[in-house]
């Protein structure tokens, strides 16, 4: 396993408990509505099956499954599924233990697939998004959901304190394992941009066979919401 997955599993342990109200609180509110431009891109159907990686707590998955899609949440992180089984006490969707790097699927399994913050994650992510497009079936919506960087000078020097002293403070005040994430946010954000501006992670998505690439900035650029179509094929229901 590479350093960045054993950090994240390491990181996250502790933080399911609370992880839904402070993660909403850690971005001024505007998570759930980056989650809901997610959901709207990948357009849920009856009779669509989806997946979810990187299901976390399964507040992505859940939005999937209450517009009929059939849903699969796959996480590394037993603890992450474990409260996403509270969640889905009806078992309305099928959750699975897994790597994004070596998903337990075949080939073209799906007919859309979800993730949430995810490639600043993992060593490899130009493969990780090779591994996401081969589950999926040509025509099949993929969509990702992430933290960006605001682009304009005074708003960047907002965010840059935000995530160096206001997530901290936040988290401080849920537990120390909330503090620690707080203090990893914002110099693991700006260190992924540095690597993969989005013209570069546009293109990595392209080079993975996923087309028609489309980026929302949401929130003056703090979420980025992007949706692609599975090459091969024409987007059902467009």
């Amino acid at each position: 396993m590479g350093e960045r997955k054993s950090h994240a599993l390491e990181l996250f342990a502790g933080l399911p408990a609370a992880y839904d109200r402070t993660g909403a609180v850690m971005s001024f509110g505007q998570d759930p509505r980056w989650r809901a431009a997610l959901v709207a891109g990948i357009d849920p159907r009856p009779g669509r099956r989806i997946l979810d990686v990187a299901t976390g707590t399964g507040l992505v998955a859940a939005q999937l499954a209450r517009r009929g899609a059939s849903v699969v949440g796959l996480d590394q992180s037993e603890a992450m599924l474990a409260a996403a089984r509270e969640r889905f006490a009806a078992a309305e969707v099928e959750l699975v233990v897994g790597e994004a790097e070596a998903l337990p699927f075949d080939d073209a399994s799906f007919d859309d697939l979800s993730f949430t913050y995810l490639l600043r994650y993992v060593d490899d992510p130009a493969a990780v998004l090779c591994e996401l497009a081969r589950v999926v079936r040509p025509g099949g919506r993929i969509g990702m959901l992430e933290f960006g960087v605001p682009g304009r000078r005074g708003l960047r020097a907002f965010w840059r304190w935000h995530t160096r002293v206001g997530l901290p403070f936040v988290g401080r005040r849920v537990s120390a394992e909330w503090e620690e994430v707080g203090r990893f946010l914002g110099p693991n954000i700006e260190q992924f941009y540095a690597r993969f501006p989005l013209p570069a992670l546009v293109a990595l998505w392209r080079a993975a066979g996923i087309t028609d690439v489309r980026v929302r900035r949401m929130s003056f650029g703090a979420g980025v919401v992007m949706i692609g179509v599975r090459d091969g094929g024409a987007t059902a229901g467009a």
